[in-house]
């Protein structure tokens, strides 16, 4: 099967560029032929063999007359449809897998899918992959930046409530575009040519459904992960509690650090970077290991007595979390967005009140007074059939198929 892998970025820069790559490299080792089309980079390191990519928009920088030129192109991209058409035209795709495209590369890549296989008679499926809330959330966060709360306003598909709370960076302008986009798709319907949209959690499939254009084509899969070595019973553990990720507001880096306020006797190993920093240093308890990958962190996580995922956003399916429970070490998990679907309450890990540092303490302080309660935990963590490549990739092919 010829598969063209369709996301703005083409190369390592968050948890969707991941999934791509990832998915990628194990449909090729499967036998099947992958290209990819995205925005051109220095860091590209994927890509099509006829070398056609969008220029890369840098939208905190760049020219005055760029500057100009990209409220335009945010909503319509003639490049982006003569690119993917040179793509096209060489691969042949059978499917064409969106990921996220909106905004660098736009939706109109999509009129240009259509238009070739109906002028070429093709049956390239047209399946995506929904990381975020964008079909129906302007700034696809499903939170207002400003007042710093989840907000599903643009659910009822007036999106003026993003011009009214400022919702895109805190400007009136760029919410004003991020309207127009999508009000202007909306009205073209052009997400009803998508067969498929695979959420990566049932909560992003319950928004998702909001949008009328969608009816019929929603799916959930969890996300897959390349499972990290199992720390088995005998291990020793770290004497310490694990955040992994970044040092931002939306993953609740403020609740955690005063839950740990709240935790003087307590050790915690904060691993990752961001803008709260400095904050980590003021905390005798917290040690800052920084942004850490690969072995290290996979020992970090083994290591752990259990992690935390302290998030204040609606999570769609945190990779942080299910590559803890896979290393075997359970998680306290805020009861927001995907994350309860990842987590056993009272198995694997426990909920508590997303935003509420006193629910996150004492759910912290309970599991840490009890490691006879938190071997239990990791055994079940140690039990559990995780979703590998493999078994994702087995659900996929019959999506990719038609069948699905």
């Amino acid at each position: 099967m010829r598969i063209l892998m369709i996301n703005k970025f083409l190369y390592h820069n968050g948890g969707s560029e991941t999934y791509v790559l990832k998915l990628g490299e194990y449909l090729q080792k499967e036998g099947h032929e992958v290209q990819y089309f995205g925005m051109d980079h220095d860091g590209r390191c994927v890509g099509n063999r006829v070398n056609a990519y969008t220029a890369d928009m840098d939208f905190h920088g760049g020219s005055k007359l760029s500057k100009l030129t990209y409220p335009f192109k945010t909503i319509y991209s003639s490049e982006a449809r003569r690119k993917i058409r040179c793509v096209l035209d060489d691969f042949q795709p059978d499917v064409c897998h969106l990921n996220n495209f909106n905004y660098q590369l736009t939706p109109s890549i999509i009129l240009e899918i259509v238009k070739w296989r109906k002028q070429m008679g093709k049956k390239c499926r047209i399946v995506y992959t929904a990381h975020d809330g964008q079909l129906v959330c302007p700034n696809h966060m499903l939170r207002n930046p400003n007042t710093r709360a989840n907000c599903e306003k643009c659910l009822d598909g007036h999106f003026s409530h993003c011009i009214r709370n400022k919702c895109i960076h805190g400007s009136t302008a760029k919410s004003v575009i991020g309207a127009m986009e999508a009000f202007f798709w909306k009205a073209v319907g052009v997400y009803r040519n998508i067969d498929v949209v695979i959420c990566c959690s049932d909560f992003m499939k319950k928004e998702l459904s909001a949008n009328p254009q969608l009816n019929g084509r929603l799916t959930t899969l969890h996300n897959f992960i390349d499972a990290p070595a199992v720390a088995g019973p005998d291990a020793v553990k770290g004497d310490y509690v694990l955040y992994f990720g970044r040092y931002s507001e939306e993953k609740g880096i403020e609740t955690l650090i005063e839950a740990c306020r709240q935790l003087p006797d307590i050790p915690f190993v904060f691993a990752g970077k961001g803008d709260y920093a400095d904050r980590l240093r003021e905390l005798s308890n917290v040690t800052d290991a920084g942004f850490v990958t690969g072995e290290p962190l996979a020992k970090l996580i083994r290591e752990a007595w259990f992690s935390v995922c302290p998030s204040v956003c609606f999570e769609n399916c945190p990779f942080s979390v299910m590559e803890s429970l896979a290393a075997g070490t359970p998680v306290v998990g805020a009861n927001i967005g995907g994350i309860p679907e990842l987590i056993d309450d009272g198995k694997t890990g426990n909920l508590f009140e997303s935003g509420n540092p006193e629910s996150l303490a004492q759910a912290i302080r309970t599991l840490w007074n009890n490691k006879e309660k938190l071997n239990t935990y990791a055994e079940q963590c140690r039990n559990i059939q995780h979703h590998a490549a493999k078994s994702y990739v087995e659900e996929l092919l019959p999506i990719y198929a038609g069948g699905g």
